[in-house]
């Protein structure tokens, strides 16, 4: 039979040692708890509506410095091996080198305005920074909207965007730059910069400002029509594509078709709704996917052939 630690001659010091475990398992899980909060930053809250500045963004714009990457250790906070957010795990990259992604940025402004930020710094929208899932903290990336061709160098320095179809969240001086604050959203590569091998060579190399966010939508008619495609399924025989395909192709999400590649010199028959022309027709088709149960999908982005 178990002795109870709790004896006449050592009640206190077992009170004592009960207390202390009790006192550590409540630091420690205030702890985690504290951690959730730096790693979710406010960015994470899709129920609060996010605005532009009102007075004379374009002149703070106008001066915000462009950024020089330079080699920085890892932040202390907003690294772990992996966190959770929504109930989805997510797992921080232990590098950035060779990061090359291409999808859908959106921008956070004036509801984050001097809040903390992942790392521990305080979010300042008028800063070339940005927040990315994965990728380690600070990390220098260039950012290149595929619609126009403007190009920046931002820091990332903060965890977000985590919405479903976002890989990055600019702060409103890099989304006016880019030219996407009218719309709210824009497609882009993210590329990473390891700051040891550039020489600083991306930070001077084909930056567009843009003094004015209604610049923007003057722009637009100048802009590289990019299509977008929801690729549903990937196979080796093209019959089982034919086969999702009509699937898909009863389910009213728009126009399915099989497209043929290679991989390696291997054929590559994949099934694809689309061409959508806007961020807002995707976000839709993908509200549908998931409302009928199927998450095995990606987002692709094409400039038509001329």
């Amino acid at each position: 039979m178990k002795q109870d630690c709790c004896t006449e001659s050592a009640n206190a010091n077992c009170r004592k040692t009960d207390f202390s475990t009790r006192l550590f398992k409540l630091v420690r899980t205030g702890l985690a708890i504290g951690i959730s909060i730096v790693l979710v930053n406010a960015c994470a809250n899709p129920y609060k509506k996010d605005s532009a500045p009102k007075h004379k963004p374009a002149t703070r714009v106008d001066r915000t410095e462009k950024v020089i990457p330079r080699a920085e250790p890892k932040s202390k906070y907003g690294n772990p091996t992996s966190y959770v957010v929504f109930g989805r795990r997510y797992f921080v990259l232990p590098s950035a080198k060779g990061y090359v992604e291409q999808g859908i940025a959106s921008w956070y402004g004036t509801k984050f305005h001097g809040r903390r930020t992942s790392s521990g710094e305080t979010y300042d929208m008028y800063a070339m920074t940005a927040a990315h899932k994965t990728l380690p903290l600070p990390t220098y990336a260039r950012v290149t909207n595929k619609r126009n061709g403007r190009s920046i160098i931002v820091r990332i320095n903060d965890r977000g965007p985590f919405h479903k179809n976002r890989i990055i969240d600019l702060s409103y001086a890099a989304a006016t730059k880019l030219g996407i604050v009218t719309r709210g959203t824009g497609l882009v590569e993210v590329r990473a910069i390891d700051p040891r091998r550039s020489k600083n060579r991306d930070s001077t190399s084909t930056l567009v400002d843009v003094a004015e966010p209604e610049q923007a939508t003057t722009q637009a008619a100048a802009d590289k029509k990019v299509q977008i495609y929801v690729q549903v399924g990937a196979f080796r025989v093209r019959e089982n594509a034919q086969k999702l395909s009509a699937q898909f192709g009863a389910l009213n999400l728009g126009n399915v078709a099989v497209h043929g590649s290679e991989l390696e010199g291997t054929p590559i028959y994949k099934v694809r709704i689309g061409p959508l022309d806007t961020v807002a027709q995707a976000d839709k088709t993908v509200e549908k996917l998931t409302r009928l149960g199927h998450k095995d999908y990606k987002l692709v982005f094409e400039e038509p052939s001329n």
